[in-house]
């Protein structure tokens, strides 16, 4: 019985490596330049605007430098982020496939939603 049990323990250390190995590897699938189109549909807010951000091993960082990007992709593509320009702060959150997404967001006083690119 005691073999038994090293063997279900050895399996399951093996598994556990192979899905942490498999992690990086998946969350780079959505690496690279992604252009975001920003939309609201409320009139007390902008119409819509454009923001180019970058995303690196699942993490998501700006490309530009008048709006701080950060927040993170999810193995399955789910995205959530948070864009900070000044005192106005948005957070959004949607889904990537392969060369584009979408979602929606919302900030202080607006909403909308979001449609991404990869550059």
């Amino acid at each position: 019985m005691g073999h038994f049990k090293k063997l279900i323990f050895a399996s399951r250390i093996v598994v556990l490596l192979v899905l942490s190995a498999a992690t990086p590897a998946t969350a780079a699938t959505f690496d690279g330049n992604w252009n975001v189109q920003i939309a609201s549909s409320n009139s007390a807010c902008n119409a819509g605007t454009s923001v180019s951000i970058g995303i690196s091993n699942g993490q998501v960082a700006s490309n530009d430098a008048m709006v701080a990007a950060s927040g993170r992709v999810a193995e399955a593509g789910s995205i959530s982020v948070t864009l900070i320009s000044g005192i106005k702060r948005a957070v959004g959150f949607g889904h990537l496939a392969g060369a584009s997404g979408s979602g929606t967001w919302r900030a202080a006083l607006c909403s909308g939603t979001w449609v991404a690119q990869r550059i």
